[in-house]
């Protein structure tokens, strides 16, 4: 019997804290409270809940149930954000044992419901872990464990979150759902790592076990999740609690035992269940020794049985047949149609009398008092050894799919059948093994049992093996600063991610153009192809940086080529200001038209006259490229208006005027001769920077006014 505990199993970082705070607290507050309340079990494992009652530690359902002044400890599952609104208002102490993946979580949630999402939480609804989650969004968020579930949620807007014990295959499929249905989605894999690697190892350890033995808590959830787990792989799965609940029967007829435990599972359970199956193994292995004492005496009498794979000396040969002396009371015969021939070969070109031969027994009895014997048959023992050799040497062999049949399809190598687990069929996630029915398969050997004549495939090692070679050659054959061509696969709020040849790099938004983009798809779009530049490679982290904008001259180090002073351009309003609009040349390049150059008129809103978005034709005023700022006007490129002097008019205006009130019009400067106006470009900083514009002088007003 050989027993494999899987690795990460038992208390996990969180349920690790939660405990020593709680021992801790109980230790602390000896004699100062009668009692110390936890609301729920500290963690779902009974044994461990009720030796922490037994110190001092007791569950209630809430805080209204403590007395004022007490102390509640928070277990790692985390509490709604009313729990602590409730326990301030009964001066209740709090000692926070919330495992802080949750935490993060319960932060992420509350984020973002400020900023309007709604909030998705994969999961179970009724675990603690969720309830207290959907406490910090205002108990709005849309619980699912389904796809029935997420077609329900009608909001487009989507947060997305997971319970830190579910399975990752569930969060992927719920995930790509809404990827496809949904218009703004933004995805945190909230997935504890401790979990996945858990439920990782279960599962190896389930493909490679007779029988599996999970332990946790009857209401542990990521207990159970091990456990379906394991069911998919290991037909033979069992969940218990404790020793005292382990199937000895069951456990007695299996060679390989496989054990996993999940995050609330003390060790001192898990010693105790492997101890217990320990010492069933010892006593059976004192029976199996007599057992197989007494198998060699009846060897000794017996004659050999159909299928076994006996050793023999060659006594006669003929092209016919050749006969082998077996050690008992009939000899062997094995013709020549159960041999391996080639071309022109003759039984007695191979075989001579005294030779030691290897066969496989057909018949105990060929009707002439003989053992029928094949040399034939005994190749496929040849195949197992190779099979063997495979596994040993972790090297690949290539199997054909012949048939589908529950959790997977049998596959055969030469006259070996194996099995191949549905997920071990592809890298990706499949439902269906339609698509390799019929295939020869390059497979890693993961298990053998001859005896049983047992053999597990993996197809999906050899996929995993073969990509990690070719991005690895992708690695080296790249270098910081060489531009290659990719494919924008898919976009964040922060950037987009871009395949380059089997890799996936970074394209941050600020790379994408010289110009400002609120989101990725104002630039790009889903499977475009695009020409990036490498910025970074993180060999250790398999992250690769990229940048667009780089293929293209920043617009300011070219401007002369493209722009100067007196020309008229055509642009879009990106921006109004109570002084000014801003222009956009092209991506990265602004102008600034000022209040008093959008028209001939005076200009009080800006508003009024133009809009965001709207084109425009301007003329370029002035180009100052050490400050980087442009200075544009809309009225130059217009028409300036035509007035009719009436001149009986300005006669009577003069004849009724005041003299020195001509006087002083007389005297005031021409439109040529005032003061320029300050540029208001050039007092702004950035387009960012509100800044009020410096009114217009009207001397002429001025002084006639006095």
């Amino acid at each position: 019997m050989i027993i494999k505990l899987a690795e990460h199993s038992g208390f996990c970082f969180g349920v690790k804290e939660a405990l020593k705070k709680a021992e801790q607290t109980i230790e602390e507050n000896k004699g100062k409270h009668d009692k110390i309340y936890t609301c729920g079990p500290l963690i779902h494992n009974k044994n461990v809940t009720d030796e922490l009652e037994k110190k001092g530690l007791f569950i209630i359902e809430g805080p209204e149930e403590a007395e004022d002044g007490s102390v509640v400890i928070v277990r790692s599952h985390g509490e709604p954000e009313d729990f602590y609104q409730k326990t301030k208002a009964k001066n209740i102490q709090i000692v926070d044992a919330t495992c802080p993946f949750v935490k993060r979580i319960q932060q992420l949630v509350r984020d973002a419901k400020t900023k309007g999402f709604h909030i998705v939480v994969v999961g179970d609804r009724f675990h603690p872990e969720v309830i207290g989650i959907n406490g910090w969004c205002d108990n709005e968020a849309s619980v699912v464990s389904n796809l029935e579930e997420a077609k329900a949620v009608q909001e487009d807007r989507l947060f997305i979150v997971a319970q830190t014990t579910i399975t990752a295959e569930l969060f992927q499929e719920i995930v790509s759902f809404f990827e496809k249905e949904k218009t703004e989605i933004m995805i945190h894999n909230t997935i504890c790592h401790a979990t996945e690697e858990r439920q990782k190892s279960c599962m190896e350890t389930a493909i490679d076990s007779d029988l599996m033995v999970i332990i946790g808590g009857s209401d542990s959830s990521n207990s159970r999740k091990l456990y379906e787990i394991s069911k998919k792989y290991c037909r033979n799965t069992y969940f218990i609690e404790n020793k005292e609940t382990l199937p000895l029967k069951e456990v007695e007829k299996c060679n390989r035992i496989g054990i996993s435990a999940g995050a609330s599972t003390p060790e001192r359970i898990i010693k105790e269940v492997i101890a217990t199956m320990s010492e069933l193994f010892t006593e059976n292995k004192k029976d199996n020794m007599m057992h197989d004492l007494m198998d060699e005496i009846e060897k000794s009498l017996r004659l050999p049985r159909s299928g076994e794979i006996v050793n023999g000396e060659v006594i006669q040969v003929s092209n016919r047949e050749i006969v082998v002396n077996l050690g008992c009371k009939k000899d062997g015969i094995i013709p020549r149609d159960e041999f391996t021939l080639e071309g022109d070969q003759e039984l007695t070109d191979l075989f001579k009398e005294g030779d030691e031969i290897q066969a496989k027994v057909l018949k105990t009895d060929d009707g002439d008092g003989n053992i029928l014997l094949s040399k034939k048959k005994l190749e496929v023992n040849e195949h197992w050894d190779e099979i063997n050799d495979a596994l040993d040497n972790k090297s690949f062999v290539n199997a054909k799919v012949v048939k589908e049949v529950k959790g997977g399809v049998i596959a055969v190598y030469k006259e070996v059948s194996g099995f191949i687990p549905l997920s071990q069929l592809s890298d990706k996630f499949i439902d269906k093994a339609d698509e390799f029915m019929g295939k020869t398969l390059p497979v890693r050997v993961t298990r053998v049992d001859q005896k049983r004549n047992k053999v597990v495939f993996s197809h999906k090692a050899f996929l995993s093996e073969e990509r990690q070679k070719k991005v690895q050659e992708i690695w080296d054959s790249l270098s910081v600063g060489d531009v290659v061509e990719g494919t924008v696969m898919r976009f964040t709020e922060y950037g987009a991610f871009v395949d380059i040849g089997g890799l996936d790099g970074l394209l941050h938004i600020s790379e994408i153009s010289w110009g400002k983009l609120k989101h990725p798809q104002e630039a790009l779009k889903i499977g475009e192809k695009v020409q990036v530049k490498i910025l970074s490679m993180n060999t250790e982290k398999g992250k690769i940086s990229l940048g667009l904008k780089q293929n293209r001259p920043e617009p300011w180090t070219i401007i002369d080529e493209k722009y100067q002073v007196g020309q008229t351009i055509n642009g879009r309003i990106v921006q109004i200001k109570d002084y000014g609009a801003f222009v956009e040349l092209e991506p990265g390049l602004d102008g600034l038209v000022h209040i008093s150059e959008i028209a001939y008129k005076r200009v009080t809103n800006i508003a009024d006259e133009i809009s965001v978005g709207e084109e425009v034709t301007a003329k370029i005023l002035e180009i100052d490229k050490e400050r980087k700022r442009i200075s544009l006007s809309i009225k130059e490129t217009l028409e300036p208006p035509v007035y009719q002097e009436d001149a009986a008019d300005d006669e009577a205006v003069e004849a009724e005027a005041p003299a020195e009130v001509l006087e002083a019009v007389e005297a005031a400067p021409t439109e040529a001769e005032a003061p320029a106006e300050e540029e208001v470009v050039e007092a702004a900083p950035a387009e960012t920077e509100e800044m009020e514009a410096p009114a217009e002088e009207n001397t002429v007003d001025e002084e006639v006014q006095e």
